[in-house]
């Protein structure tokens, strides 16, 4: 199963195409620019907790049989955060100060 690609920052609604290389998932494919991530969510995923990876780029060219972005396209449905800032602020302040692989 191939990641979904989301078009957009969950946060700020930034456009994320993608080629982007300022795109950031969790595990979950919860979508955030590198911006958001850094400034305002400190490597804390505001739905899941988890933290950040760049998010990978899907090939443009068919190097294998099937296997390109034209052939397995991108989400085209923009995702948008389900909590307001004061809820985000809380839950980052809760466990930001333990790393990623602990959490």
């Amino acid at each position: 199963m191939a990641l979904q690609i989301r078009p957009n920052c969950e946060y700020c609604d930034k456009d994320l195409p993608p080629q982007a290389l300022d795109a950031r998932i969790c595990s979950y494919e919860c979508t955030f620019c590198a911006e958001c991530v850094e400034t305002k969510l400190h490597n804390v995923c505001p739905n899941c907790g988890g933290g950040f990876v760049p998010r990978p780029i899907r090939p443009a060219q068919e190097w294998r049989p099937g296997v390109c972005v034209v052939k397995q396209t991108p989400s085209d449905k923009r995702v948008h955060l389900k909590y307001d800032a004061d809820d985000i602020a809380t839950h980052i302040a809760r466990i930001e100060k333990i790393p990623p692989e602990q959490r």
